[in-house]
């Protein structure tokens, strides 16, 4: 069974940092690229960083650049999103969804069609707060 599963979110105080977990199961996570994605209340789902299946090319959001890194661990079949400097206006739902082709960007800002992810896992709540 094609399975994504996030953890890693939680409460954190302005500032803080967390590492966002996406295992993936029935499949091979390295084959794919990978993106993160978030969704606050009332607000679209956006993209916030991806990493590529063939070169292991990097992108993100202008509003995370900096403060976010992504990566993979192939023994393990998981991608992680590691953040720091993290502000109230983080707080959201994440999500990790599986490329139907690779990450695309647009001026080089992670500019992803979400129609083009499947493989979405339930996602993980980060709230930031004092």
């Amino acid at each position: 069974q094609v399975q994504l599963v996030e953890s890693g979110g939680g409460l954190v105080h302005p500032g803080g940092s967390l590492r966002l977990s996406c295992a993936a199961s029935g499949f091979i996570l390295e084959y794919h690229a990978v993106g993160w994605f978030r969704q606050a209340p009332g607000k679209e789902r956006e993209g916030v960083a991806c990493i590529s299946s063939s070169d292991g090319l990097l992108t993100y959001a202008d509003s995370v650049k900096g403060r976010v890194t992504i990566s993979r661990d192939g023994g393990r079949n998981t991608v992680y999103l590691r953040m720091i400097s993290l502000k109230p206006e983080d707080t959201a739902v994440y999500h990790c969804a599986v490329a139907l082709g690779d990450c695309t960007a647009y001026s080089g800002t992670y500019s992803p069609n979400l129609g083009e992810y499947s493989y979405w896992g339930l996602g993980t709540q980060v709230t930031v707060s004092s």
